[in-house]
C-alpha cells in the first residue's frame, strides 16, 4: 500500500508526520518526494548506499544536416527549440524531453543526449528503507527526479511518500497512482484555504484522501466544518506543544521526546489504512 502525505502549503508539519509514521510503523519504506527541498534525512539520518544520476533527453542538432525549415519549433509545446535565422537554438532548461522535435524533423537532424537534471540517493535508517531525490540547483523541473524516487517503490511493502507542498505539478506526480493521501493542514485561514485547493485535487486526481490538523487548538472548528461538509475523513489532531519546537532545535523526531505523540501517530496510521483499505 502506498500512503502520499502531502499539504496544501509549506510549513504544517507534513514532513513531521510523514517521517513520524514511518517511525511508528517499522518495516516500512519512506520516499522524499519533496525533491527540491528534501529534509526527511534530517531526522532518520540514514545509511545512503546508493547515489544514480537522474537525466532527460535533450535534443542536439545536426546543422550540417539541418535545413532551418522550422518544424522542430512548431512541434514543441515548450518552446525549448527555436529556429531563428540561420541557426537553431535549445534551450535545454525548458526541455520535457518528449522527443516530439527528433521524431518530426524531415532530414533526421535530431538526435537526442542525456542531461543531468538531480540525483536518487537510497539506504536504510534501522528497519526503515529510505529514498529521496535531490534536484540540481536551479532546475526547473522536479517530476523527472520525483519519477526516479517512486521507480525504487517496494510494492511488498507499506510505502509513505513525503510530497511537496502546495498543488503544482510535483504534487500531482508523487500522489499519482498512491492509495490514500493524507493531507496534513493547520488550524489558520491561510490552512484552511490552502487545504480546499488540496482536497479538490485529490479529488480530481482520484485518490481518496484524510486530514490531520497539526498544531491542534483554537481554530480547529473551521477545518472540522470543512471536512465534515466535503465528506472528507478527519483522521486525528496533533495538538500545539512547545516541546515538539524543541526536540526540533535539537535535530531529533519529536516522536522520541514525546511518546504520547507517538501513539497519536500509531491512531492517525491505523486509520488512514482503515480508511485506504475501505475504499478499495
Amino acid at each position: 500500500m502506498v500512503v502520499a502525505v502531502a499539504s496544501g502549503k509549506g510549513g504544517t508539519g507534513k514532513t513531521t508526520v510523514a517521517v513520524g509514521l514511518a517511525i511508528v510503523a517499522g518495516r516500512v519504506q519512506l520516499l522524499d518526494c519533496d525533491v527540491e527541498e528534501p529534509n526527511a534525512h534530517l531526522f532518520l539520518h540514514p545509511r545512503l548506499a546508493e547515489c544514480n544520476p537522474v537525466t532527460i533527453l535533450v535534443p542536439e542538432v545536426d546543422t550540417e544536416r539541418c535545413t532551418l525549415c522550422g518544424r522542430c519549433s512548431e512541434v514543441c509545446q515548450f518552446h525549448a527549440i527555436a529556429a531563428m535565422g540561420k541557426q537553431v537554438l535549445v534551450f535545454p532548461e525548458l526541455c520535457h524531453g518528449c522527443g516530439a522535435c527528433a521524431i518530426a524533423c524531415p532530414e533526421d537532424a535530431i538526435g537526442e543526449v542525456p542531461r543531468e537534471v538531480g540525483v536518487v540517493e537510497s539506504g536504510k535508517a534501522g528497519k526503515i528503507g529510505f529514498v529521496h531525490g535531490c534536484l540540481n540547483v536551479g532546475e526547473p523541473m522536479a517530476t523527472p527526479v520525483i519519477r526516479a524516487v517512486k521507480a525504487r517503490l517496494d510494492s511488498r511493502r507499506l510505502t509513505i511518500l513525503d510530497v511537496a507542498p502546495g498543488t503544482a505539478c510535483p504534487v500531482v506526480e508523487a500522489v499519482k497512482g498512491s492509495d490514500f493521501c493524507l493531507l496534513v493542514t493547520e488550524p489558520t485561514p491561510f490552512g484552511l484555504s490552502d487545504l480546499r485547493l488540496a482536497v479538490e485535487v485529490m479529488e480530481k486526481m482520484g485518490v481518496l484522501c484524510g486530514v490531520v490538523i497539526n498544531r491542534s487548538g483554537e481554530g480547529d472548528e473551521a477545518t472540522e466544518s470543512f471536512c465534515a461538509s466535503e465528506n472528507v475523513s478527519l483522521l486525528g489532531r496533533i495538538p500545539f506543544d512547545r516541546r515538539i519546537a524543541e526536540a526540533y532545535a535539537h535535530g531529533q523526531h519529536p516522536v522520541y521526546a514525546l511518546p504520547e505523540l507517538g501513539r497519536r501517530l500509531e491512531e492517525i496510521l491505523d486509520h488512514t489504512l482503515d480508511c485506504a483499505q475501505g475504499g478499495r
